[in-house]
């Protein structure tokens, strides 16, 4: 038999629902958040946390807007226990913020927690034991009735060391650990048996979670069992139903999407997904996808980049790249047809108009992150790109037959120098390539005279000197390109021509592009003056300069 064996393996349980109803839902608001950094996210940790690194975490998560963190698990752990009391008595809880911590159904363990937490004004005391087949028989050796004893105890351990704390406002919260992998008819009389104990009420409710502890199916399958709980447990009204992901599968952030179409108010998760094995629930994610459909996350999340680095430097985790919605490359195209997409919608796009762009779900001024990092240039990237840069860099608004040469200019640097151009190499190409103005000819000074029709007199330096060229016509480029037709002998037509302004004001300088046919063969110039009648003459220079030099080179 192979190692790499498919048939060792079985799929997970699922739930007959043949009338469920939440793939006919849609999200209409944001959950409750609850954070699980500072106990999941640092038990998954190589290093666990320093108290100076989980103090710098909890003020971004107070900042970001989270209004129920798990702070730790403080009964097995000296450190958890040190942080809650230090945010106890430096008095760190704002009045809007309920801190959670994690015990096991254990006597003990229970009292240790409720000392953690003397003098808090509210917490969420999280109780659980695993209820799936194979903690029950493998692991506890224990029956049905067995582990269902082991909840009723802990529910009760739970309420009765709660009155020796009174000053405290209680929230008692219950998981069913390894609820995927339990079945759902037992899931349900394990809670009962809970809830049996605490007697919640809709004014006092309590929270049931339902924690994908490992990743055993497919997001709909996880639906199907919330959906079969939420609709079969009693006391619905009094219970604050809440899921905790895992990303086993790598469908965690799925699987709590389709569990709030199934009936969950609350989703347990962590910042980025870190968490136990391959990760919890990303909230970041959860909260974008949100916000990109226009609905509000309840959650700050407009600088990624500080959150990036707070949560980087905390657990000493990398970020991806291409991370959803935070990655330093999410919002950059490399592609020529998604960048020549992206800059015709950008053009196109009202500020007051709701969000429509190619490839860019939101905007990413939303997230801090500039356009000039949405474009970048590399051997992959078209016209368009190259377009774009040229003009949010430095106002330089390509004529798209001069996008299309200088395109292929781009393309071979890059290739050349195996990567990506910034913004400067991208201008040094263009004016390397298109701005000849000055050998072998030269735009010295002109003269325009202008009565009806356009006489101009040029003073052009060449290789032999000075020349003074003369001619008329329609307007200053006609009259131009006929003083140089007369003294060159050359046959010059101008396919197309473009200028604009560079910026505002009595200062802004004008770009002048021409397209001219010499000889029969296309030949384009570009050139950038204060003058613009100077602008578009050394424009018309650069073209010829460069018909001359291909020219020579041909020869």
């Amino acid at each position: 038999m192979s190692r790499f064996d498919h048939r060792r393996y079985h799929p997970g349980p699922v739930v007959d629902l043949p009338n469920r109803q939440w793939p006919g839902r849609t999200v209409q608001k944001a959950p409750v958040w609850a954070s699980v950094d500072l106990r999941d996210g640092n038990q998954a940790l190589h290093e666990p946390m320093s108290p100076e690194r989980k103090q710098r975490l909890w003020g971004l998560l107070v900042e970001l807007g989270f209004k129920e963190i798990e702070i730790g698990f403080p009964a097995a752990s000296q450190p958890d226990f040190d942080f809650a009391r230090w945010l106890i008595e430096e008095d760190r809880i704002p009045s809007d913020v309920t801190v959670q911590v994690l015990v096991q159904a254990r006597e003990d363990l229970i009292r240790r927690t409720f000392e953690a937490l003397h003098g808090v004004p509210r917490a969420i005391i999280h109780v659980y034991n695993s209820t799936s087949p194979v903690q029950r028989e493998w692991v506890f050796g224990q029956d049905r009735e067995g582990v269902k004893a082991i909840a009723r105890q802990g529910a009760a351990w739970v309420q009765a060391v709660s009155r020796d704390y009174p000053e405290t406002h209680w929230t008692f919260q219950y998981s069913p650990e390894s609820y995927t992998a339990t079945e759902p008819d037992y899931a349900i009389e394990v809670c009962e048996a809970v809830l049996e104990v605490w007697q919640p009420t809709p004014e006092h409710p309590c929270i049931i979670n339902l924690p994908a502890t490992v990743e055993v199916s497919s997001p709909n399958v996880f639906a199907d069992q919330v959906e079969y709980f939420a609709t079969h447990i009693g006391r619905r009204e009094a219970i604050v139903l809440s899921v905790h992901t895992h990303n086993d599968r790598g469908g965690a952030v799925a699987a709590a999407e389709l569990a709030l179409l199934a009936g969950a108010d609350r989703v347990e998760g962590t910042l980025l997904g870190n968490g136990e094995r391959t990760g919890n629930a990303d909230i970041l994610t959860l909260a974008m996808n949100l916000y990109s459909q226009g609905i509000d996350p309840g959650l700050d999340l407009s600088r990624p980049d500080e959150i990036l680095q707070v949560c980087t430097e905390c657990t000493g985790l990398p970020v991806h790249p291409r991370h959803p919605w935070v990655g330093e490359l999410v919002y950059t195209a490399f592609s020529g047809s998604h960048q020549d997409a992206i800059r015709k919608c950008l053009s196109r796009q009202d500020s007051c108009e709701p969000w429509r762009v190619a490839y860019l779900p939101i905007d990413p001024g939303d997230l801090g992150r500039s356009y000039e990092a949405v474009i970048r240039v590399n051997s992959q990237s078209g016209k368009g790109g190259v377009a774009f840069v040229l003009e949010r860099e430095f106002g330089l608004v390509l004529p798209r037959w001069l996008q299309v040469e200088l395109a292929g200019l781009v393309q071979r640097e890059s290739e050349a120098r195996g990567g990506v151009l910034d913004a400067g190499s991208l201008r040094a190409i263009f004016e390397r390539h298109f701005v000849f103005d000055q050998a072998p000819h030269r735009l010295l000074g002109y003269r325009l005279d202008r009565n009806g029709h356009d006489v101009i007199e040029a003073r052009i330096g060449t290789p032999d000197g000075e020349r003074v060229l003369r001619g008329e016509g329609q307007g200053a480029i006609a009259a131009f390109i006929d003083a140089w037709t007369r003294w060159s002998g050359r046959r010059v037509s101008v396919l197309d021509y473009r200028e604009h302004a560079i910026g505002e004001g009595t200062d802004a300088e004008a770009a002048a592009y021409v397209r001219l046919d010499i000889d029969g063969a296309r030949v384009a110039g570009a050139a950038i003056d204060r003058d613009t009648v100077a602008a578009s003459l050394r424009a018309l220079l650069s073209a010829v300069n460069r018909g001359q030099s291909s020219q020579a080179e041909a020869a």
